[in-house]
């Protein structure tokens, strides 16, 4: 899979997910590198809304700065995760096509596992289709 990443600040944990996806085998394309949370979120959801990537990944200092730019993308569905339930639930019941996570709060190893659930869940719960509909 082609992802988008977009970080406005580089850490161990941002080092160690950039390193699980390229491992993974999926290209890593950083479509913004700036420490402004809101562009980096906007162009990530961007990639993603045009189709350039498969899906994106986004990290601030809590997550939630760059998921709501994000999702001021239409067709973006940014979620933000800090556990791989969630991250996997993301997919499963919303369709996310962005994950978003803290760069400060979750450790390096739960990062990973965090990205693995929202990208081994490959397709969304049939049964929750009219729901994700109604997302736009």
């Amino acid at each position: 899979m082609r992802i988008a990443f977009g970080s406005d600040d580089v850490n161990e944990t941002t080092r160690a997910v950039v390193g699980y996806l390229s491992d993974q085998g999926h290209e890593v394309v950083t479509v913004a590198e700036s420490d402004q949370w809101p562009e980096t979120g906007a162009a990530v959801g961007a990639a993603v809304a045009h189709g350039e990537v498969d899906r994106g990944v986004v990290m601030c200092w809590t997550g939630t700065g760059t998921a709501i730019a994000a999702n001021k993308v239409p067709g973006v569905r940014a979620a933000l995760a800090w556990d791989p339930w969630i991250a996997r639930g993301a997919r499963l019941w919303n369709d996310a096509n962005v994950l978003a996570m803290s760069l400060k709060r979750l450790a390096p190893d739960v990062a990973v596992e965090v990205t693995a659930a929202f990208l081994d869940t490959t397709d969304p719960d049939p049964d929750e289709a009219a729901n994700i509909a109604k997302l736009g």
